[in-house]
């Protein structure tokens, strides 16, 4: 029993460092977002996350993958301690990514065109050369994830993001004063054009920039572990060797499905984009400038902030794929099963509150992330940001119960899933923007739709694939009803601290730490998490001690 728990919190830990490098990652994302939007604008934000949608799309096509395919299976060699098998499925990786990256990265580059407008062309070719070397950083970060060991990868994310926001707001800087002589907005519309596309292009330099700096840390952790590694495939004594066809082979069937359902899954923003920015304009006869304002401020503040919780899913969900895989190995389902329900409620009992605290918080937050907006373009974003809250708990288990699937061996159920959420949410943004007016909240309702959709049929998808039963009680009532309480606390400090300080960013702090401090206390007194799940958490020893100091726990 010792040995399960153990197990349990590490497995949890695991998750727990992964998602704190991507939570601190996206922090950072999010503060160099309002400087570098106060150099180039909302337009050059709208022309930036163009490009990113469909350089994201490729990405996802050719390396985005490679972490979890790999580290699931390498994670099956290591279950069984066929480590010389391992090395060579990591060596292979290498190479697939290396032929596949390349001509991804030319054909990115080359056909720009085909993709975004003729403006955005020069920051979609800037994207380019980063899926080549990030397809080598995914094989490193999945091998490392295979041991079951996120500190590596945890470490590269926030040295990449670091990397990015410096290099982003330095050359969008250096460019667009290079290019134009003066960092003031020009009144002309080619000027306001010419400077908006410099400046996405200085921050397109600035992701492949943080991608090479991530590269370049993981190789040196690979170097300080090759003689280990070298050691332990000498003293495996396992007679079979798979050839190196047949690891291609297997990593191509590995991987393909994978790549499909990430692709589908994250098509949903470039089709928004192309409807909203590509068709909406031409059907309305709006103004196109006006068009990539709006997006700068939707995909660029609110759908960025948005995206901060759904970090702890995804961190989970790369924890999860090389525990499952194991299990699956193994055929222990029970011991699935019971991985996959703490996985589950663990991601709820986290994402739930920040959903909450979206809704209630989301001018007062978006004015702390993006303090040069003005008053108009605050109200704009954090409208939007309120209306995808509720996206926030769907694309949280949704993403969690794809990975599952996919280490349950159902690689192409979240292929299918993704598939009828894509075909019902195009339709949908399409009929609420060309039949209603509601402008980009159509594409707000259109997200929320697509997410609660692929979480819907996710999570019966898991049910059917092992016979498993989700605890509704503990996981999903308790932390709303918990988050409830929240919400109203937080409001009621932000108004009464707004009230006598009349600043939104003063206002806020105490507000956010209010609402963390109440929330602990109400999950703890309605028995939503026992005294063994709480000490899976980081520093959950910490907490359990905390708990039982102020006796809300025996």
């Amino acid at each position: 029993m010792a040995e399960k728990r153990s197990s349990n919190n590490n497995f949890i830990m695991q998750a727990g460092i992964l998602a704190a490098a991507g939570i601190i990652s996206r922090i950072i994302g999010l503060l160099y977002r309002s400087p570098l939007h106060s150099v180039i604008g909302s337009a050059g934000l709208g022309y930036y996350q163009e490009a990113y949608s469909y350089y994201t799309i490729v990405l996802l096509i050719s390396s985005y993958s490679i972490p979890s395919a790999i580290s699931k299976v390498i994670a099956q060699k290591l279950a069984v301690k066929e480590y010389r098998n391992a090395h060579r499925i990591f060596k292979c990786a290498l190479v697939y990514v290396l032929v596949v990256g390349s001509i991804a990265s030319l054909f990115l580059f080359f056909g720009a065109g085909l993709f975004v407008d003729q403006a955005a062309i020069p920051v979609l070719r800037t994207f380019a050369p980063t899926i080549f070397v990030y397809g080598i950083l995914g094989v490193l970060r999945g091998y490392f994830q295979a041991h079951k060991s996120m500190v590596q990868t945890s470490v590269s994310q926030i040295l990449e993001q670091i990397a990015n926001a410096v290099v982003s707001v330095g050359a969008a800087y250096l460019m667009i004063q290079s290019a134009m002589g003066t960092l003031e907005f020009p009144t002309v519309d080619s000027d306001k054009i010419t400077r908006a596309v410099t400046g996405a292009v200085g921050s397109a330099l600035g992701t492949g920039i943080g991608v090479v700096v991530a590269l370049l840390f993981m190789l040196g952790i690979y170097a300080l572990n090759r003689n280990m590694i070298q050691r332990r495939i000498q003293r495996d004594r396992h007679k079979t060797v798979d050839s190196y066809g047949a690891i291609i082979k297997m990593i191509t069937l590995v991987v393909t499905p994978f790549i499909l359902s990430t692709a589908i899954n994250n098509l949903s923003a470039s089709v928004n984009t192309k409807i909203y920015k590509s068709i909406y304009p031409d059907w309305r006869n709006i103004d196109k400038l006006i068009i990539n304002d709006n997006w700068g401020l939707f995909a660029g503040q609110a759908q960025t902030i948005s995206n901060i919780p759904v970090a702890f899913a995804s961190a989970m969900s790369a924890a999860m794929m090389p525990a499952v895989a194991q299990l699956i190995a193994a055929k222990d389902l029970k011991g699935a099963r019971k991985k996959i329900s703490l996985a589950v409620k663990t991601t709820m009992i986290l994402s739930i509150p920040c959903a909450m605290g979206v809704l209630v918080l989301a001018k007062p937050l978006t004015n702390l992330l993006f303090p040069s907006n003005s008053e108009t373009e605050l109200a704009f974003a954090a409208k939007m940001l309120m209306a995808l809250s509720l996206s926030v708990v769907f694309y949280a288990l949704s993403t969690l119960n794809s990975t599952i699937l996919q280490g349950l061996g159902k690689v192409n159920t979240p292929i299918r899933n993704a598939a009828i959420a894509l075909v019902i949410q195009t339709v949908t943004a399409l009929g609420l923007l060309f039949y209603t007016d509601m402008d980009l909240y159509s594409i707000a309702v259109a997200n929320t739709l697509y997410s609660g959709i692929m979480c819907a049929l996710n999570q019966w998808s898991v049910r059917r694939a092992i016979r498993y039963r989700q605890e509704k009680v503990r996981t999903f009532f308790i932390p709303f009803l918990a988050s409830c309480f929240m919400g109203a606390g937080a409001w009621a400090v932000y108004e009464g601290v707004l009230l006598m300080t009349e600043s939104m960013t003063i206002a806020v702090l105490p507000a956010l730490g209010v609402a963390v401090i109440i929330y602990f206390v109400m999950l703890i007194l309605m028995r939503g998490v026992t005294e063994q799940e709480l000490r899976g958490f980081p520093k959950g020893y910490l907490l359990v001690k905390v708990a039982k100091k102020c006796r809300l726990m025996k």
